[in-house]
C-alpha cells in the first residue's frame, strides 16, 4: 500500500490499469471487499439458543455486572473501527462520506491481513466537527479502537483531539501519526547512518498539513528543541509573528528565524522532511545542507525530489520517500495495523506519544537486524542496513511480533494498559501463531516478482481469463507477459480497456522466425516415438502449448502459464512432448490449502496415478522443500484409509515402503504413515497413538494415488473453508505451470508469480 500522505490517488503512484478493471474487482462474486462470519458454530437449534435468546442472556446480565466483561463476551477487544466523513480522501478531495467507502474497507482488509485485527468501516455523512465527534464518542460500546480516516485539516486535529478527550479507546487519526511513525523510524536509522544525535539536529519540514504537523510534534516527543524545526507551508517559513495564512495549529510549530523561504531555511541544514508537493525540492539547494544530508522526500506519487536527482546532487546523502519503487519506501502498512494489535491487546485506553515512539524504535531496531531468507529471496536482494535499508520491506513478516510486543509494552508502562500482559516471551509467541505464515510469502513472492521482473508465456491468449491475467500481470509490475495468440488478441485487448494493445508482445506461430528451428527441435524428440515430421509441423502451428512450450525451451521467455482451455492431463501430454522432467527428480501436482492460521499442502493431486514408494518418497521430500519455502517447517504424512494396519488392506505395502525410504535417506523432517486423515490432522484423535513420530498435526498430505488425491483436492475447493492455490506443478525442468480450467484471474496471476519465481520449483 502506498503511503497515504499523498496529494493524488495512491494507484497512480506505481501502476495503471482500466477502471473496467478496479470495477470489476470490487464488484465481482460478493460486492465490496469485506464480510462478516460467524465465530461460533451456528448448525444446530442449541447453537442458535445459545447464540442468541435464551443463552444470550448469561453473558448480557455479566457485562452489565462488570462492562470489562465485554472484552471476554463479544468481539469489541479485537474490534476497530474505520471512519470517515470522505472530506479528503486519497488526497482526491471532497468527494463525500458515501464514496469514501471503498476507501475505508480497504483499510479494514490491511486490518485483517497484516494484524488479525477485526474492522468495520463507518462512513458519516457530515462536515460539521462537532456532529462527527458526537456521533464516534457514542459509538465506543461497540469498538476496541478508533482509527480516523481521509479528514481534511484542519477538522481532523480538532476530531482527534476531542475524541481522546472523551473516549475511553484508543483512538489514531493514520493520515497524522501512521506516517509520523514510519518517518521517525527512518530518521532514528538515519541518524545513527550520518552520525547525528537527532536532539542536535536542524530539520527543515515542508508542509503544514496533518501529516506533516504529525511529523513535527512526533520527532519533538524524541527530544528535537521546538527551535531547530523550521517548518514551511507553500506561503514560505512559519516564522513568528507572521500573520499570513495561519492557524492554531500552524502556530504551535512557528520560530524565531529570519528565514523567509525554503531555500533559506535549508542553508546549514541536516534534515528536510517533505510532506508537500512534486519538485518542491531543488537538487541545487541540497547542495546547502550540511554533509551526509538527510532527504525524505514523502509527496506522493511524485516525491519533493526523486532519489536519483537527489543522489547526484549530493552523492551523501540518504534519501526516502513515500514509493515502493525506490528504497526506504515511509508506509503507513508498517505501523497502524501493528499499532493497534499492541494496543488492544492489553485494552488500552490510548495510543499515547510514548506508544508511537516504541512502535518507531521497534521498526528501527528491525531494520539493523538481519533480513530473513524468505524476504531477501522474495525481493530478489539481499537487504542489509545502510543507507538504502534503514526501513524495513513492507511485508517482513517479523513486523507481526516486534511492533505490538513494543506498543504493548510502553502502554503498560505509560499506564494506559488496563490488562498487563504478564508473559512477554509467551505473547510474541501468541503474535506469531495468529497469521499464517504462507500469506506473508505469497506477498513476498508478489513483492520479488516486481523486485526481478521475468517474462512469463500466457499461452492461451484468446480467453479473456488469461488476458485480464497478463494486464493484471504486467500493470501490477510483476513481469512481462508473453502471449500466445492470433492477431485477434490485440481487439480483445481493446475491449478490456487497454489503451495501447501493441505494446504487448504477441507470438502467433503463422507468422514466427523460430518456427522451423521448433519444428526440426520437435521431430528429434518425437521421430522415435512414432511421430513424422507433417505431425510435427502440424503440432507447432496449431497447438499453443507446443509452440508454447517450444519458446520456453528455447529461451524466448522464463516461465509458461497455461491450462485453460483444456484439461490437466491433455494440457500435460502436450507440455511433455517438449519439456522434461528435472534430472532425478518425480513431477507432480500439489493443491496447497490456506486458512487465517494453517496451511496445508496435499500432493500428488494431478500427475501420477498410482505412484510407487520410490516416487511416494520422492514427493514427500520435495513436498517438505515448498512447504518450507513457504514459511512452514513440514510435518509429513502418507494419508491411506487404514491407520498402522488397521484395517487391514492389499494397497498398503507401497506406503509403507515409502515410510522406510525416507529412513533410509534420513531425512530432516517430521513424516509418518500410514494414517487416515483424522488422525494426521486431528490432535485429540492423534493421542491414541502416542508412538506417533509427529510432534503436531501434519501440513503436508501425501496421498495414495490420483484418484483420492484429485477428489479431495476438488471437493476441499469446491466445499471447504479454506482458499486453495494450485494446481502447483512441481519438478519439472523449465519453469511451467498448469491452471485449472475454471482459474480466476487472480489465481492465474498468482500461478504465474510462482512459476517465475521458483517457490515452486
Amino acid at each position: 500500500m502506498p503511503d497515504e500522505t499523498n496529494d493524488k490517488p495512491a494507484h497512480e503512484a506505481s501502476i495503471e490499469f482500466s477502471e473496467r478493471e478496479a470495477l470489476l474487482f470490487h464488484s465481482y462474486g460478493r460486492p465490496g471487499k469485506i464480510e462478516i462470519i460467524a465465530s461460533k458454530p451456528m448448525a444446530t437449534q442449541r447453537d442458535l439458543a445459545l447464540a442468541y435468546s435464551p443463552g444470550v442472556a448469561v453473558p448480557v446480565q455479566a457485562i452489565a455486572d462488570d462492562p470489562s466483561k465485554a472484552y471476554d463476551y463479544t468481539a469489541k477487544g479485537n474490534l476497530v473501527a474505520v471512519i470517515s466523513n470522505g472530506t479528503a480522501i486519497l488526497g482526491m478531495g471532497n468527494l463525500g462520506a458515501l464514496a469514501s467507502k471503498p476507501v475505508m474497507e480497504g483499510k479494514a482488509v490491511l486490518f485483517k491481513r497484516f494484524a488479525d485485527v477485526d474492522s468495520i468501516d463507518i462512513e458519516l455523512d457530515t462536515e460539521d466537527p462537532q456532529a462527527f465527534i458526537d456521533a464516534v464518542a457514542l459509538m465506543e460500546p461497540s469498538f476496541g479502537g478508533i482509527n480516523l480516516e481521509d479528514i481534511k485539516a484542519p477538522e481532523c486535529f480538532m476530531i482527534e483531539a476531542a475524541l481522546k478527550e472523551r473516549m475511553n479507546v484508543p483512538v489514531m487519526h493514520d493520515d497524522q501519526h501512521g506516517t509520523a511513525i514510519i518517518c521517525a523510524a527512518g530518521l532514528i536509522n538515519a541518524c545513527y547512518l550520518t552520525g547525528r544525535d537527532i536532539r542536535d539536529a536542524k530539520i527543515v519540514v515542508n508542509g503544514a498539513g496533518a501529516a506533516a504537523i504529525a511529523c513535527t510534534e512526533l520527532i519533538k516527543a524524541m527530544g528535537v528543541p521546538h527551535e531547530s524545526v523550521t517548518m514551511c507551508d507553500r506561503e514560505g517559513v512559519i516564522y513568528q509573528g507572521r500573520t499570513h495564512g495561519m492557524d492554531q495549529f500552524k502556530s504551535a510549530h512557528a520560530v524565531r528565524t529570519e528565514a523567509r523561504s525554503l531555500h533559506d531555511a535549508l542553508k546549514g541544514a541536516d534534515i528536510f522532511l517533505g510532506l508537500s508537493a512534486k519538485d518542491a525540492l531543488k537538487p541545487e539547494w541540497i547542495g546547502e545542507m550540511k554533509a551526509k544530508p538527510i532527504i525524505f522526500a514523502m509527496a506522493n506519487p511524485d516525491p519533493e525530489i526523486l532519489p536519483p536527482v537527489a543522489k547526484a546532487a549530493r552523492a551523501d546523502a540518504i534519501v526516502a520517500t513515500g514509493r515502493s519503487d525506490y528504497p526506504n519506501q515511509v508506509n503507513n502498512v508498517l505501523g497502524f495495523p501493528f499499532i493497534f494489535r499492541g494496543a488492544l491487546d492489553v485494552r488500552a485506553t490510548a495510543i499515547n506519544e510514548t506508544m508511537k515512539i516504541a512502535a518507531a524504535q521497534a521498526i528501527a531496531s528491525l531494520a539493523r537486524e538481519q533480513v530473513p531468507e524468505e524476504v531477501a529471496l522474495a525481493y530478489g536482494t539481499k537487504h542489509s542496513f545502510g543507507a538504502d535499508y534503514i526501513i524495513p520491506a513492507p511485508f517482513d513478516p517479523r513486523l507481526m511480533e516486534v511492533v505490538p510486543a513494543a506498543v504493548a509494552q510502553a502502554a503498560m508502562e505509560s499506564g494506559v494498559a488496563r490488562k498487563p500482559i504478564e508473559d512477554m516471551d509467551a505473547y510474541r509467541q501468541s503474535l506469531r501463531a495468529r497469521l499464517n505464515p504462507t500469506t506473508s510469502v505469497l506477498t513476498l513472492a508478489y513483492e520479488g516478482a516486481k523486485a526481478s521482473p521475468k517474462r512469463v508465456l500466457f499461452a492461451e491468449a484468446e480467453e479473456e481469463t488469461v488476458l485480464r491475467a497478463a494486464i493484471q500481470f504486467r500493470d501490477g509490475g510483476y513481469g512481462i507477459p508473453v502471449l500466445v495468440g492470433r492477431h485477434d488478441v490485440y481487439d480483445k485487448l481493446r475491449e478490456l480497456g487497454v489503451r495501447d494493445p501493441e505494446s504487448f508482445e504477441l507470438y502467433n506461430s503463422i507468422n514466427h522466425p523460430l518456427v522451423p528451428r521448433m519444428v526440426d527441435t520437435l521431430y528429434e524428440r518425437l521421430q522415435r516415438r512414432g511421430y513424422l515430421r507433417r505431425d510435427c509441423e502440424r503440432m507447432v502451428n496449431r497447438d499453443r502449448n507446443i509452440f508454447g512450450a517450444l519458446l520456453l525451451k528455447m529461451g524466448e521467455a522464463d516461465a509458461m502459464l497455461t491450462g485453460v482451455t483444456r484439461t490437466y492431463g491433455q494440457t500435460m501430454r502436450e507440455l511433455r512432448r517438449v519439456i522434461d522432467p528435472a534430472p532425478d527428480r518425480t513431477c507432480f501436482g500439489m493443491h496447497i490449502l490456506v486458512g487465517r492460521s494453517h496451511t496445508v499442502f496435499m500432493a500428488d493431486t494431478t500427475v501420477n496415478e498410482r505412484p510407487s514408494s520410490d516416487e511416494l518418497a520422492d514427493i514427500a521430500v520435495e513436498s517438505a522443500a515448498v512447504a518450507r519455502r513457504m514459511g512452514h517447517e513440514p510435518r509429513v504424512a502418507f494419508l491411506s484409509y487404514s491407520t498402522f494396519g488397521n484395517p487391514p488392506g492389499n494397497w498398503l505395502e507401497g506406503i509403507r515402503e515409502a515410510v522406510h525410504k525416507l529412513d533410509e535417506r534420513g531425512v530432516d523432517f517430521e513424516y509418518e504413515g500410514e494414517m487416515a486423515p483424522d488422525v494426521a490432522l486431528n490432535p485429540r484423535v492423534m493421542k491414541s497413538y502416542p508412538f506417533s513420530r509427529l510432534s503436531g498435526p501434519a501440513n503436508v498430505l501425501i496421498m495414495p494415488g490420483l484418484q483420492s488425491a484429485n477428489l479431495s483436492a476438488k471437493l476441499l475447493r469446491e466445499l471447504g473453508g479454506d482458499s486453495v492455490i494450485g494446481p502447483v506443478l512441481v519438478g519439472m525442468s523449465l519453469p511451467v505451470q498448469v491452471a485449472a480450467m475454471a482459474s480466476t484471474a487472480s489465481e492465474l496471476v498468482t500461478l504465474a508469480v510462482l512459476a517465475a519465481g521458483g517457490i515452486a520449483r
